[in-house]
């Protein structure tokens, strides 16, 4: 089935201009035809009534005392021919006939009314007939009329007609096709500028639809900003219910921790461990309540990344690790902050606690995507075992640490339509892959001008 509005609209003009146009000319055609026929049916009759008003008969011979005027009936196969067959078969015709005559019999049914048979010099043409009786001292007498004409004549005036038609219609067709192509522009018009204004508020910008435009889309943005208001209700909610339940929470746990106080060194250790673990996971659940909400923000990659860069240098700094910075400045990702915070702090945290020297950031665009890259040179991982760092639990060495970090990374990328990736890192180490959502808008990123 078509997808495209505008290649219906343009498809459904263009057969409706074609067909319009073929129905006018097939009615001009057969109107001037009739209109040229009727033309010369008209002269051919003038000419047969002049010869009727001619006719005389002198010592019991039929005689035309006064022949058309016309110079063509004089000259030889000049394509205008009169003819007059008395009833005793007797002929009288115009010297343009030379030595032929016309026999009743050898005429036959013609186009555009007329009768038709061969001329002198072999073409056909068109005739025109009338029978009359002539009042005579001797009684009356019939007389057969004829008035012909080449048909080559007739055909080639509309032939002609036919070409200038065809011109005309062409150029009629080409304006009124252009005619339609610009209104169907106009018309959908206001529906570029809605999708623009859809762009406007998925990146932030807007917080719902102008109210100005066509009459019949004023109902379809009434109803997406009904839309946006009830699912900012459903936010708010979201946000209320995420809050009742982080502050539910932290009583109860900190309740346990105190109590774990109190129990010897392992069973202590080992509730801290728990309580840990259920407050990140108690973070992550409602971190995850409000991603799709949030998904409207835009951050821009180099400036966060630089402020988590710096809150790790000491770290890095103390342990003669260089950091490798190659990141645009225009690079915005189509992600709240704070979760684009998470996913990345997790990745860099991991490589300052297993890298030896260097840690390389970098980023690149990928049509609406941004492969953001995070290498360094520690000892890695083996290959059998890459698709199992996200795992919940999974240490990637020795040392402290609930092994959540990247499983946390991964789900929150995977909230926003994005993931993670591990590879060998040319630097010798490990190299983890962030796809990151990054809308464009007019063809260039978000954050261009």
């Amino acid at each position: 089935m078509m997808q495209s509005l505008r290649l219906r609209l343009v498809i459904g003009a263009v057969l409706a201009i074609a067909f319009v146009l073929v129905l006018v000319g097939f009615g001009l055609s057969r109107v001037f035809s009739t209109y040229a026929a009727d033309r010369y049916r008209a002269d051919m009759s003038a000419i047969m009534d002049q010869l009727a008003a001619s006719i005389e008969i002198r010592k019991g011979e039929p005689v035309v005392t006064n022949e058309p005027s016309d110079p063509r009936f004089g000259l030889p196969g000049s394509g205008l021919y009169w003819q007059v067959i008395a009833e005793d078969g007797r002929v009288i015709r115009s010297r343009s006939l030379w030595d032929v005559e016309l026999p009743l019999s050898a005429l036959h049914a013609g186009p555009y009314g007329f009768r038709e048979t061969e001329g002198p010099d072999g073409a056909p043409i068109l005739v025109d007939l009338r029978w009359i009786d002539l009042e005579t001292p001797g009684g009356t007498r019939p007389f057969t009329l004829f008035a012909a004409f080449d048909r080559k004549v007739i055909d080639d005036a509309i032939s002609e007609y036919h070409g200038s038609m065809a011109v005309m219609l062409a150029a009629t067709a080409a304006v009124l096709l252009a005619a339609a192509l610009l209104q169907i522009g106009i018309g959908l018009a206001p529906l570029s500028r809605l999708q623009a204004s859809l762009a406007r508020v998925r990146s932030g910008l807007l917080d719902h639809f102008e109210g100005e435009g066509p009459t019949e889309l004023k109902p379809l943005v009434l109803e997406l900003n009904q839309l946006l208001q009830e699912r900012e209700t459903a936010v708010e909610r979201a946000r209320a219910r995420a809050s009742d339940l982080a502050h539910g929470l932290k009583t109860p746990l900190t309740v346990l921790l105190h109590v774990a106080d109190g129990l010897p060194e392992p069973e202590k250790a080992l509730i801290r461990q728990q309580v840990d673990l259920i407050r990140q996971r108690a973070d992550r659940q409602l971190q995850s309540a409000r991603l799709g909400v949030e998904q409207m923000a835009q951050t821009r990659l180099a400036s966060l990344a630089g402020k988590l860069v710096s809150v790790l240098m000491p770290v890095t700094t103390a342990r003669g690790i260089d950091w490798n910075l190659r990141l645009d400045d225009t690079l915005t990702v189509d992600m709240d902050p704070a979760d684009l915070a998470e996913a990345l702090g997790n990745v860099l945290d991991n490589a300052t606690r297993f890298a030896l020297g260097v840690i390389s950031v970098s980023a690149e665009r990928k049509g609406d995507r941004i492969r953001l890259c995070v290498e360094d040179d520690g000892p890695g991982v083996e290959e059998a075992a890459l698709a199992e760092i996200a795992g919940r639990g999974v240490h990637l060495g020795e040392g402290e640490g609930s092994g959540l970090g990247l499983a946390i990374s991964a789900d929150v990328l995977s909230a926003y339509g994005g993931g993670l990736s591990f590879a060998r890192s040319a630097l010798g180490g490990l190299q983890v892959t962030l796809t990151l959502p990054s809308r464009m808008h007019d063809g260039k990123p978000d954050g261009e001008e």
